[in-house]
């Protein structure tokens, strides 16, 4: 068969002229590109552009009295012009092309009225002709000054853009400003009044001047400024961020919000605005509600009305707690054992019968703790015929631990639970003494009393010369129940245990933890400079004991979220040679930005966990392991930082040495505290399984911080899995069922998050419980499967139910319909729109999730709380009106 060949057959033209590709082309592509397109006009916009032309060519002709009718002209038919959104208004499409001459006419007229008034024309001509010289500013400077928003909203936007840029512009000129200022404050109120509260926000937070907008705010736009600023405030830097607060502040209080002014108070951990909002409140009931609010945020005011004290003290947290478990049905105790639940675990090789353990006891002892905790009820410490029986199923310092528990059970009931405690202080055995001192600080966690009794009891037993372990745990007690009161008694105590020489490392560094928990983040001075001496003094082999790293935590604990406050601290840590000063700075830096989301500080944290440091030849690489601590620490709170951080940890974990291995998982746990979220748990399941034993430990320990007090179903699924798969490793299973215990912790009623009120407040209490319990992690064999598993209970200050109570006017507890579903960030949206999603409707009291948010569902009632969260006080609404049904 012949093969056929392709031909190419040439065509002529229609006309018989050459071929097109024989022809040079006239024009390159680019001028083709540049080339105007030829618009076919329409007869009426021939006729405008004509008229158009014809009015410019009037005003370069000499007769001034010509020049205003046409300018009149000029600017009805911009002013009348109409065009879709997309599209520019006709009038200054055909203006665009005799900008330049217009430009020329203004330069050579006089100075007068009608100057003035062509200036006006080309501002408004400007925005379509930007060449980078911001004419739409400089023409409206020069203008007539007529109201901003005579030529419309998309002018005044763009008129706030130059404004900025020329601002900026004249900042690093170090010029004049005033004049833009001024314009500025005449832009502002146009935005407020026409829905564009964020646009007045972002000009004036570039020229520095967000203080004005108190002035401007009025009834309708107060809300949505306030949340705008607030949502901006993570984004900002110091001073700034404190500047957008206190405008915040300013303006909730120029409304009578006192509720929503406390709140932003409390970011700012302003103790004396605190105090002065709290003492210019008169309504009775919502000062009632400021009460309650500064309780769940452990704050302290003075007032000398006992109702008000009582709301303060938390005194009847333990009432309510109670309250909700009666309504929920869960006051019936639960053994270890129901944790566990070994029958759905998979079943053990022949012959590993379950031993009665000391380990796997003092196992039981802590779940037994935290599942029950608050309830006062529990089938191992408070039967009725109970003889402290439990107590010697345990070890040595595991009677510790076990005394101690009683503490965790009876929490917030002071009055019940020093009876309970009372008979184990004056045990023979030193442990159940210990535990028992514990257990008194415990019980009072979150709580004041006004007769002290931690005080009285703990301060006997600081001086106790026969027992470390006595004063240990008087001094540990302490720090719990007095965490974030900052009370100088307390200091007078503590402060020589530091400053003595000749005591031990342990207590030193215990007394020094206590003060940072109690003082945390009022950076007190002689505190700070005490425990700074103590460092410079020690000698070398006991700075390098593993209790070092509580003394540096007392240390960053009393920096937390201060900021830029900590520079001196972090100068005079660079005196102390020994390798605990780089850990201590470490720490002192994450804690001072704790919660900020400060950029800047993440990536120095990532920077240290870079260097790759020898441990084999004595350098110590543990400031890694508190730097990958401090990444989560500083992320927390901002769902991108977050979000980013995580997406830092899977680097680390696959590229990073032992030291910042095992501190990883920590890190996600503190960073999703009390939030399964899914991909966090697929993660720490990998790592639980890891070859280095102490990355598995921690992340173990982690996925129960994750699960805390939500009895995720996925988590109690994993955990039994790793007990059946870690059955012969008695450590491993140690840390599982403590996991289990976290997990189930309230049996599903409380929260470790220091996260509150719908996210927006970070507790420094909360974060001082769970760096306790992390940095004592990070030493995991030493610390918690050595002797100090107590410090387990270091918890208990992050420690809050996860409620949802409605009380009347009686502060009696009230049922009310709230709707509870997803959280929706509606910040700056338009309109007034949906706050949650996906919600079903109960009835209070009710429990909520971290990502959710409540609202009432019914208009019978007034919240005097603006979240609803924790305990809200309900009033009638005077204007409500029943529906009639057919």
């Amino acid at each position: 068969m012949v093969e056929k060949k392709e031909v190419a057959i040439r065509v002529p033209a229609a006309d018989n002229s050459p071929m097109e590709e024989d022809k040079p082309l006239k024009k390159t592509p680019k001028e083709l590109k540049d080339a105007p397109i030829k618009e076919e006009l329409s007869e009426e916009d021939q006729e405008l552009k004509t008229q158009l032309e014809m009015l410019i060519e009037r005003l370069k002709e000499s007769d001034t009295k010509l020049y205003n009718p046409t300018l009149e002209t000029l600017r009805t038919l911009i002013l009348t012009s109409t065009s879709s959104m997309t599209s520019v208004p006709k009038p200054l499409k055909y203006l665009r092309p005799l900008y330049p001459d217009m430009v020329t006419i203004h330069d050579s007229w006089p100075d007068n009225a009608d100057k003035h008034f062509l200036a006006d024309i080309l501002s408004i001509l400007a925005m379509t002709y930007d060449d980078d010289k911001l004419d739409t500013l400089k023409y409206r400077m020069v203008g007539s000054k007529n109201a901003i928003g005579s030529w419309g909203h998309e002018y005044v936007r763009h008129l706030s853009t130059e404004i900025g840029l020329e601002y900026n512009r004249r900042q690093e000129k170090d010029a004049e400003t005033e004049d833009l200022i001024e314009l500025a404050l005449e832009v502002a109120p146009f935005f407020l009044a026409h829905n564009a509260e964020a646009d007045a926000v972002d000009m004036l937070l570039q020229l520095d001047i967000v203080p004005k907008l108190v002035g401007f705010v009025d009834k309708n736009s107060y809300k949505r400024v306030c949340l705008y600023i607030a949502g901006c405030v993570n984004y900002l830097e110091s001073p700034d961020d404190a500047i957008c607060l206190r405008t915040t502040y300013d303006i909730y209080l120029k409304h009578g919000k006192y509720a929503e002014a406390l709140l932003i108070a409390i970011r700012m951990s302003d103790k004396t605005l605190i105090q002065s909002l709290f003492d210019s409140c008169e309504d009775p009931l919502l000062k009632k509600q400021l009460a309650f609010m500064l309780a769940r945020q452990q704050i302290f005011v003075e007032t000398e009305d006992e109702d008000l004290q009582n709301c303060i003290n938390n005194t009847h947290l333990t009432t309510h707690f109670i309250n909700l478990a009666r309504e929920l049905d869960l006051m019936e105790p639960k053994t270890p054992e129901d944790i566990y639940k070994s029958h759905l675990e998979h079943k053990r090789s022949a012959g590993a019968a379950q031993v009665d353990s000391a380990r796997q006891n003092l196992a039981s002892t802590f779940v037994n703790a935290f599942v029950n905790a608050g309830f006062g009820v529990d089938k191992l410490m408070l039967p009725e015929e109970d003889d402290g029986g439990w107590i010697f199923k345990n070890k040595d310092h595991g009677m510790m631990s076990a005394s101690a528990s009683l503490g965790m059970l009876l929490l917030w009931d002071v009055d019940m639970g020093l009876n309970q405690i009372d008979k184990y202080i004056y045990s023979e055995d030193e442990n159940i003494r210990a535990g028992a001192l514990l257990a008194v600080g415990i019980v009072n966690s979150g709580v004041r009393n006004l007769a002290d009794p931690a005080l009285a009891v703990l301060s006997e037993h600081l001086e106790d010369s026969k027992s470390v372990a006595n004063r240990v745990a008087a001094i540990q007690g302490l720090g719990l129940a007095y965490a974030g009161s900052a009370r100088e008694e307390l200091s007078e105590l503590l402060l020589p245990i530091v400053s003595n020489p000749d005591l031990a490392m342990e207590l030193a560094s215990f007394a020094a933890l206590a003060l940072g928990q109690i003082f945390v983040g009022t950076c007190d001075g002689e505190i700070t400079s005490t425990i700074l001496q103590t460092m410079l003094e020690r000698a070398d082999g006991q700075l390098g004991e593993t209790f070092g790293r509580f003394m540096g935590l007392g240390l960053g604990l009393l920096h937390l979220g201060t900021r830029g406050q900590c520079d001196v601290t972090l100068e005079t840590l660079k005196a102390v040679e020994h390798p605990l000063a780089k850990k201590t700075s470490v720490i002192v830096e994450i804690c001072a930005y704790a919660g900020s989301g400060d950029v800047l500080h993440i990536q120095r944290m990532l920077h240290y966990c870079n260097d790759h440091i020898d441990s084999e030849s004595g350098a110590d690489d543990e400031f890694q392991a508190f730097a990958v601590i401090g990444i989560a620490l500083i992320a927390l709170g901002e769902d991108i930082g977050a979000e980013m951080a995580l997406r830092s940890f899977t680097h680390l974990m696959h590229y990073g040495e032992p030291v910042i291995r095992k501190a990883v998982p920590l890190a996600i746990g503190l960073l999703c505290a009390s939030n399964p979220v899914l991909s966090v748990l697929d993660t720490l399941g990998k790592y639980s399984h890891d070859t280095d034993i102490e990355v598995a430990l921690n992340s173990i320990f982690a996925m129960g911080m994750v699960g805390a007090g939500t009895n995720n179903a996925r988590v109690a699924q994993m955990l039994r899995h790793l007990a059946s798969y870690y059955h012969k490793d008695a450590s491993c299973l140690f840390v599982v069922r403590i996991a289990q215990g976290l997990l189930h912790m309230g049996k599903g009623t409380l929260t470790i998050n220091p996260l509150n009120t719908d996210r927006q407040i970070m507790s420094n209490v909360a974060v001082a419980g769970l760096l306790t319990t992390l940095v004592a992690f990070t030493d995991v064999k030493t610390l918690i499967l050595g002797r100090h598993h107590y410090l387990l209970y270091s918890l208990v200050t992050a420690m809050y139910p996860r409620f949802l109570i409605t009380l009347n006017e009686e502060l009696e507890s009230e049922a009310v319909a709230v709707r509870v579903g997803q959280a929706v960030d509606v910040v700056g949206q338009a309109g007034r729109p949906k706050t949650i999603t996906g919600f079903q409707t109960h009835s209070t009291p009710v429990l909520l999730a971290y990502s959710e948010r409540a609202e009432l569902s019914t208009e019978e009632y007034l919240s005097q709380a603006p979240i609803l969260e924790g305990i809200v006080i309900l009033k009638k609404n005077p204007d409500y009106v029943e529906e009639v049904k057919a």
